[in-house]
């Protein structure tokens, strides 16, 4: 299937029923051969599971061969003709470029100043909504208009656009140097994960600062504190300074909160901050609060899910689902949250919200841990095995190692002698392939390399042992991080006491 075709799919599935209903009365305005074309094709999709083009010019002998590429691109052109219609009036960005739009088609009918009306109202409107690219746009084509046209203006007009554009460009390349570092340290993020090392931890701080513009926060726009927040976020994430993680994620939080207004411009950004504010607070084993700033997330929530945008919904249930298993992570309680996963697994077999191939890897990895503190080691290995199996390379490396890490002691649970062999030569293959292992990862791995010779009646001893090595990196700034992945403690506090290992993490939540 073309490229083409599937986003057509997706974009006629994505469609609500007042936006299907929206688009047939769109459509019934042209009465022409080519669009009832369009339109058999539109009900064709809509109403079939699987797309097949043999089956469509069978059923549809109107349409020919030729033509259906044709067919396709314009029936994707006017369903998105008519959400911009739909919904121009609930973006200020599209309500500023619609302006641009007239402002253009009145210069070609010659009628200067009404363009220049037409582009003030866009200037104040852009202001309000702290649109700087918009702004710098509006103020080229007023610029474009006073030296194309005569307007009457005076000498002073010239000076004002001059000195107007070169405070615009300062906020716009300040605006540039903060986005970029944002996107660039969240891929870091992405490829690499946490920091491992005293070596990882200066390069991407020394990336950071010297990346990082100059800002007078107090006197910066709304999108360079949004953009100078998030970029916070991500280094102090990575570096895993968990209480700067938190203060940032707040500060990006509270950036929406005094400008109310752009959470119905900017909706997913509002709610990404609460996602990392939520996330720090799990990070550092906030329980209480974490479990109060759920709750106004779930309140948030509601308004999400009654605009009824597919973006703003797949972001909502995906930083739900998110927080729900960390919710059964602070809580320790496995059993219990086992039992309710449905939905998530019923999205992830669907991938009916999009999500891409980093989001799907944690809520495996995240899926496993709950299943293996459930004792459902098989289940566990079930989704520990998408992991490793994953056709994506070079992605997310942290979670991969802990994964086959974890699907290891999953296997030694189950008494998979023969399988734990030869998986203790897979993982080591691709733990060597990483750059450089930590003390954690090395420990685990030559114990489990051990097992398989072990006297099960010694394992106390040998758990004890393992025990009391790893304890010693819990605390330390570069080797914490695994146990963020997987709390190999409490597993072997549970085989040295004999007890399930969700009721040994209880219990030291208790106390």
């Amino acid at each position: 299937m073309s490229q083409q075709t599937d986003q057509l799919i997706q974009l006629v599935q994505s469609l609500t029923k007042a936006e299907k209903r929206s688009f047939r009365l769109f459509a019934q305005k042209n009465n022409s051969a080519g669009d009832q074309l369009y339109m058999q094709l539109f009900d064709y999709i809509d109403g079939v599971k699987h797309y097949n083009e043999q089956d469509i010019l069978k059923k549809i002998p109107q349409i020919k061969k030729s033509q259906l590429s044709n067919i396709k691109a314009n029936l994707a052109r006017q369903i998105l003709g008519n959400l911009r219609l739909l919904y121009k009036n609930e973006s200020a960005e599209m309500m500023i470029r619609e302006m641009l739009d007239f402002t253009a088609i009145l210069q070609i009918k010659g009628m200067t100043m009404a363009a220049l009306d037409v582009l003030d109202k866009a200037r104040k409107l852009a202001k309000s909504h702290h649109e700087t690219l918009l702004k710098y746009v509006i103020l080229d084509t007023e610029r474009k208009i006073e030296t194309q046209f005569i307007t009457g203006s005076s000498s002073q007009k010239a000076y004002d656009l001059n000195l107007a554009s070169s405070k615009l460009l300062n906020k716009v390349n300040l605006f540039d140097k903060l986005s970029n570092l944002s996107i660039m340290i969240y891929g870091m993020y992405l490829k690499y994960g946490y920091v491992r090392n005293q070596r990882d931890y200066e390069q991407v701080r020394d990336f950071f600062f010297n990346h990082l513009p100059e800002i007078n926060i107090t006197r910066a726009g709304f999108y360079e504190k949004i953009y100078y927040y998030q970029s916070c976020v991500w280094f102090y994430h990575m570096t895993q300074d968990f209480l700067q993680y938190y203060k940032y994620s707040q500060k990006w939080v509270d950036t929406f909160t005094s400008a109310s207004y752009k959470i119905k411009d900017e909706p997913i950004l509002y709610v990404k901050g609460i996602h990392n504010a939520l996330n720090a607070l799990y990070m550092a084993n906030k329980k209480e609060k974490f479990n109060q700033y759920l709750e106004l997330y779930k309140i948030h929530g509601k308004e999400i899910l009654s605009t009824n945008a597919i973006s703003q919904t797949s972001f909502y249930f995906l930083f739900l689902y998110t927080h729900q298993l960390n919710a059964i992570f602070l809580s320790g309680n496995y059993d219990e949250g086992a039992k309710h996963l449905s939905d998530l697994k019923q999205a992830l077999e669907s991938n009916i919200y999009l999500w891409d191939d980093n989001r799907i890897m944690v809520f495996y990895y995240k899926l496993g841990c709950v299943y293996f503190g459930a004792d459902d080691f098989n289940t566990a290995l079930t989704y520990l095995n998408k992991i490793s199996n994953s056709p994506v390379e070079g992605l997310r490396q942290d979670i991969q190692c802990f994964a086959r890490i974890l699907a290891l002691i999953s296997h030694y649970e189950l008494k998979n002698e023969y399988l734990l062999r030869y998986q203790i030569k897979s993982v080591y293959r691709f733990l060597m392939k990483m750059n450089e292992l930590q003390a954690v990862q090395k420990e685990i791995l030559s114990f489990i390399r051990r097992t398989p010779e072990m006297n099960r009646k010694g394992l106390i001893t040998e758990f004890t042992l393992l025990r009391s090595k790893l304890i010693r990196y819990q605390d330390d700034p570069f080797e914490k991080r695994p146990f963020l992945y997987l709390d190999i403690i409490s597993w072997l506090d549970s085989k040295i006491s004999n007890q399930r290992i969700q009721d040994v993490i209880q219990f030291k939540m208790k106390n």
